[in-house]
C-alpha cells in the first residue's frame, strides 16, 4: 500500500505491507516544509518506493489524508492520491489524517494507551482537534477553533494525554507522533482494505471555507429618480 499526507506541514509518503495481523511499515519519507508540499511529494513517494524496493505499478492501493488541514496543502495529497490512484489503475482510501495520527499514538502507547486528544495547526491562531478513547476511537470532533477554546474543553472529553504538532497548547502531556505516519494512514483503513471495500470519492475536511471565493453576482443598482 502506499500512504501519503499533506494535511500538516510535514509531507508524508511511505510504503506499507497490510496483513490482517498488522500494517507493517517497509518505508517512510517525511519533509517538512509547509510551503512546498508540490515540491517534495511526488520526489518522497518515489524515493519510499525505492526503499521499500517496490515499483509504482506493483502499488494495491492509495491512502491519503483528507484533513482537516490549510486549503493548499492537503489538496495537493488529495489530488496526487487520485491522479495515482488513476494512473495505476487501485483504489484511492481516503482518511481522517487525526484519525492516522491517534492510531500512531496508541501503537506507541500499546498497553499503556490513554483516552488523548489530536491536535495540529489550522493557522489562524486556531487549531483543529478531535478526542479520541484508549482504543483509538474518536469520540468526538473533529473541530477548528482556538487554543483556549479548546482549553475550557479538556475537563468535560476525559482525555489525559495529546498528539499532533500543537498538542503542547493543551497542558496535557504530549505524546508521540507529531505527524501521521504510513502504518497509521493504513492502519485507520485497513478494514476497508483488507475487505476489498470500493472507498467513495474523496472528500476534503476543510471545516472552514477557504480565505478565496468566488465573486457573487453584481449588485443590482437602481438610478435615483
Amino acid at each position: 500500500m502506499l500512504a501519503l499526507d499533506t494535511a500538516t506541514p510535514a509531507v508524508v509518503a511511505g510504503v506499507v505491507e497490510l496483513t490482517p495481523a498488522a500494517a507493517v511499515q517497509r518505508s517512510v519519507r517525511v519533509a517538512s516544509d509547509a510551503r512546498k508540499h508540490a515540491e517534495l511529494l511526488m520526489p518522497g513517494v518515489l524515493a519510499a518506493c525505492a526503499d521499500a524496493g517496490v515499483a509504482l505499478r506493483d502499488v494495491d492501493a492509495v491512502v491519503t489524508g483528507i484533513g482537516p488541514g490549510p486549503f493548499t496543502g492537503l489538496r495537493v495529497g488529495m489530488v496526487t492520491a487520485a491522479a495515482l490512484g488513476d494512473a495505476l489503475d487501485v483504489p484511492v482510501h481516503g482518511v481522517c489524517t487525526l484519525d492516522a495520527i491517534a492510531v500512531g499514538a496508541i501503537a506507541v502507547e500499546a498497553a499503556d494507551a490513554e483516552p488523548l486528544l489530536v491536535v495540529t495547526d489550522a493557522r489562524r491562531r486556531e487549531v483543529y482537534w478531535a478526542a479520541y478513547d484508549a482504543a483509538g476511537r474518536r469520540t468526538s470532533g473533529p473541530h477548528v477553533e482556538a487554543p483556549a477554546a479548546l482549553a475550557e474543553r479538556i475537563p468535560e472529553l476525559g482525555v489525559q494525554a495529546a498528539a499532533g504538532e500543537s498538542a503542547h497548547v493543551t497542558g496535557l502531556p504530549v505524546r508521540p507522533p507529531g505527524a501521521p505516519s504510513p502504518a497509521g494512514l493504513v492502519g485507520v483503513a485497513a478494514g476497508e482494505l483488507l475487505a476489498g471495500t470500493v472507498p467513495g470519492p474523496l472528500e476534503p475536511l476543510y471545516l472552514r471555507r477557504p480565505d478565496a471565493q468566488e465573486p457573487g453576482g453584481r449588485k443590482r443598482v437602481t438610478a435615483n429618480r
